[in-house]
């Protein structure tokens, strides 16, 4: 039998299939009874998922990570395909196959580590290279970096997305440094490589993604800077001299602004031009991706516009 991907799930399709479960929540309805709420996911996607009239007891019959079968029906609520379940029970892991399950980058772990080694190697600068080789000679920073998402649901939120995110911002960041002759192109360079590092420690990504509690309680931002704190320390234990103070202060600038704006959680506003660009910059491929997410993932294909989207306050226009 095929399989029922996610993405192919239609309105009102009788839905048969094996899920990873996520985020369950048990939370009353308008009249105080019970639901089950469930994220569904396979490679292809996730779902949100209710089951009416819960109770403790169900709750209980699996965890997140787990897998379960589920019988139900899709239907679309608010723009979105949802599933409504009728019944489940819980798969052992040794009867799936873990790669169904599991969401990646369209594009190459290994051409993108490649492109962004290719562009750390422009700079020249030798306290910002030795610096470069603080990160990328840590195994577990490099691990994580090539697995995590760079967010749980609105955008490059499958593993290897932090990667993505990242290297397609530095690759943005050469061109607009070398477009504007007053930008200090290594400095921006740089700066947009280390302004996510602390989602390495913000992020899991198993059993499920979600936020570590290192993540909930002090933020990516936060731990950016103490990473690179980390990092000075060891080129000055290497060389035996000082870190640039200067150099410090403007790199951790940039990752304590990268935000842009206090509305969207940032502590500083950017206030020097290459902190400007890494900002523009982020919110652009942010953007897009979420964008291109969107169009990718749209359920109203007989129609040249998308459902209306909430997050992003609007429907797109797919022109075809």
């Amino acid at each position: 039998m095929t399989r029922q991907y996610i993405n192919s799930l239609k309105e009102q399709e009788n839905v048969n299939e094996v899920f990873r479960a996520s985020n369950k929540q048990l939370r009353p309805n308008r009249n105080g009874a019970l639901y089950l709420q469930i994220d569904l996911s396979d490679k292809t996607g996730t779902l949100t998922a209710r089951l009416w009239n819960a109770n403790e007891n169900v709750y209980h019959l699996f965890e997140n990570g787990d897998y379960i079968h589920v019988e139900g029906k899709a239907q679309v609520f608010q723009g979105a395909m949802q599933l409504i379940v009728k019944r489940f029970y819980k798969v052992p892991a040794e009867e799936v196959d873990p790669e169904e399950f599991i969401q990646t980058s369209s594009l190459c772990v290994e051409k993108l580590l490649e492109k962004m080694n290719a562009l750390l190697d422009t700079i020249e600068r030798p306290e910002l290279k030795l610096l470069t080789q603080c990160y990328t000679e840590d195994g577990w920073f490099m691990s994580r970096l090539q697995t995590l998402p760079a967010g749980i649901k609105h955008h490059h939120a499958y593993r290897g997305g932090l990667l993505e995110h990242v290297v397609t911002m530095m690759g943005l960041a050469k061109q607009i440094g070398d477009a504007y002759d007053y930008l200090d192109t290594e400095l921006l360079l740089f700066g947009t490589f280390l302004h996510d590092t602390g989602k390495t420690v913000e992020l899991e990504c198993e059993p499920e993604f979600a936020y570590t509690d290192e993540g909930q309680l002090l933020g990516h931002i936060n731990l950016g800077i103490s990473m690179l704190e980390e990092k000075i320390h060891q080129y000055e234990a290497i060389t035996g001299e000082k870190f640039p103070a200067r150099l410090a202060l403007e790199l951790k600038h940039m990752i304590a602004s990268h935000h842009g704006e206090y509305e969207f959680g940032s502590p500083k506003l950017p206030m020097t031009v290459e902190a400007m660009a890494l900002h523009c910059i982020d919110l652009l491929d942010s953007k897009l991706a979420a964008f291109h997410q969107l169009m990718e993932e749209d359920l109203n294909s007989s129609s040249p516009w998308t459902t209306f989207n909430p997050a992003l306050q609007r429907k797109l226009f797919k022109k075809n």
